[in-house]
């Protein structure tokens, strides 16, 4: 890796109220054909993250039955509403009990029916090299989703997504060795309507990355048509889109106790089709759960297993996963807050029960600080250490998340990929092998009490890689880093992601499938798109 002195990402960027740093570096910015063939930085190459820590569980066997004692009993005697009437039908034939939209489920009837899902399955996206596995010890990060506002350190204030910035985040989120799926729209693209939005970013999706992908469920029309260009992205029969999953949808709940229209009809379709089916219940303890964490976490279980009961009524074995986003809110302003305690020991508690059950879970990697600061990393690494401790398979919104989920970052997202990256490499087996050569005791016996390290030869051999090397983090001194400009950590992370941007390269598409997308999606512009009126 470059010397820090000298690598371009010291250099300062304009922003407003201060002026660029452009006298504290050593050495100058090379051009793009001067660079070509180097990378912008050197990251760990692409692989599915182990954990294999054993997972925080912070209820006893008591607590864990009566935590599902709570859950069976909103599910037998108080209900969800399911406002789809097909749902509603599809409930009352498998047994449940119906009235009007309320579903009210038998405990024995949910434990049957849950424990038809697998726990553990793959997606395989255009790009088998980018296959996932959802369960187990598994752990992918995802990149920030559906913020409708961006900011950045050259706009310098909160503005409305735009289609640009979605495929910047897009080309950020292909980049990343350590972002392992695509989710939802990394920022609104609000200068699209949104009858057709979907249509164009799911073919920026498809054209600029080769990871696996996501579908809103908001109706019909946008979750079968992000099959259909997912299915011809893939170069893939219908009978081959439908024998393994190639994508995934996530609904919300819309708590308290309630699932909604469109999310359960994209949520149904995605079952038939044997697609992911990701189900997170928004419980924020004292506005829409209960004030304690217990509760608010054994309404979300409630409201999360009744989704998944309905996708394995209408498709036995369906690919679910039951996700986590308790949290609580300021009592003081009624505002989401993130990465606190309680959204720690929430997600720990979840995760212990997402077991219990025979679930692979998804948390998030989130926060409420408004702009790329000290509190954006401390909740974002609070919330991301959670998932890791509870043993959670997916983690949504793991890079570029601001504002509670209203703001999307390009600086945040690269200072989270740091962070992810750091992880990743915490989580690689050779870091506590104990074999004789990493015991090393022939090096400790040549080297003895009088020498270092430094120069033995089995230092020699394993230097190179033998720590995790950061590409944002600045490890010099006060001095050195003063005598480089001085640049703070937001201001590096901007100048890397107008590199990255630079240097971008989509990842290669068949000519033929990249027509047929773009036939696809004109067709169904002219029809339409999605309805917006109701």
């Amino acid at each position: 890796m470059a010397d820090a002195s000298t690598h371009p990402v010291n250099e300062a960027p304009d922003r407003p109220g201060r002026a660029a740093r452009r006298g504290g570096r050593s050495g100058g910015r090379a051009g793009k054909a001067e660079r070509r063939g180097a990378a912008v930085i050197e990251q760990m190459p692409w692989r599915i993250p182990i954990n294999t820590d054993r997972p925080t569980e912070p209820l006893s066997d008591e607590g864990v039955a009566r935590m599902h004692g709570a859950a069976m009993t909103i599910l037998e005697e108080i209900g969800i509403e399911f406002l789809n009437p097909e749902a509603v039908e599809i409930l009352r034939h498998a047994g449940c009990t119906v009235q009007g939209e309320n579903i009210r489920m038998g405990r024995d009837m949910v434990m049957e029916t849950v424990a038809k899902a697998p726990d553990q399955f793959t997606i395989t996206p255009r790009n088998p090299d980018r296959t996932i596995t959802i369960g187990g010890r598994h752990m992918l990060f995802g990149n920030v989703s559906s913020p409708p506002n961006y900011w950045d350190m050259e706009i310098g204030s909160k503005v409305s997504g735009s289609r640009k910035q979605c495929q910047d985040l897009l080309k950020l989120t292909q980049y990343f060795n350590c972002i392992h799926f695509a989710g939802g729209y990394p920022v609104e693209p609000c200068d699209i309507h949104a009858s057709v939005r979907h249509l164009d970013v799911l073919y920026d999706k498809l054209t600029l990355t080769d990871k696996a992908m996501h579908a809103y469920s908001l109706g019909r029309e946008r979750v079968e048509d992000v099959m259909e260009m997912v299915r011809i992205a893939g170069g893939l029969t219908h009978e081959e889109f439908d024998a393994t999953p190639r994508m995934y949808t996530n609904i919300n709940s819309t708590s308290p106790l309630k699932h909604d229209y469109p999310m359960l009809d994209g949520w149904m379709r995605c079952a038939r089709r044997g697609q992911g089916c990701v189900v997170t219940p928004f419980t924020l303890a004292g506005a829409m759960a209960p004030v304690t964490m217990a509760g608010a976490v054994a309404q979300s279980l409630a409201e999360g297993l009744a989704a998944v009961v309905l996708a394995q009524v209408i498709n036995p074995g369906a690919p679910c996963v039951i996700g986590t986003f308790t949290s609580n809110v300021d009592m003081k302003s009624g505002a989401p807050a993130f990465g606190t305690p309680e959204y720690m020991r929430a997600t720990q508690m979840t995760g212990q029960m997402a077991r219990f059950y025979g679930l692979p879970m998804r948390a998030s990697g989130v926060c409420a600080a408004n702009v790329p600061d000290g509190q954006a990393m401390w909740e974002t690494e609070h919330s991301l250490w959670a998932a890791v401790q509870s043993g959670t398979n997916m983690v949504y919104h793991a890079a570029g998340w601001l504002e509670g989920g209203l703001i999307a970052s390009p600086e945040k997202f690269i200072m989270d990929c740091e962070v992810l990256s750091q992880m990743q490499r915490y989580m690689e087996p050779e870091i506590c092998d104990v074999s004789d050569d990493a015991l090393a005791l022939e090096a400790i016996r040549e080297v003895g009490p009088n020498g270092h390290f430094f120069g033995c030869q089995h230092t020699q051999d394993r230097y190179t890689s033998a720590f995790y090397q950061p590409f944002l983090s600045d490890w010099k001194n006060y001095e050195a880093w003063e005598a480089a400009g001085a640049v703070w950590t937001p201001e590096r992370a901007h100048t890397l992601f107008k590199l990255i941007l630079e240097e971008f390269e989509a990842p290669p598409m068949d000519e033929a499938i990249r027509e047929e997308l773009e036939a696809f999606v004109a067709r169904r512009k002219e029809e339409g798109g999605a309805p917006t009126d109701f």
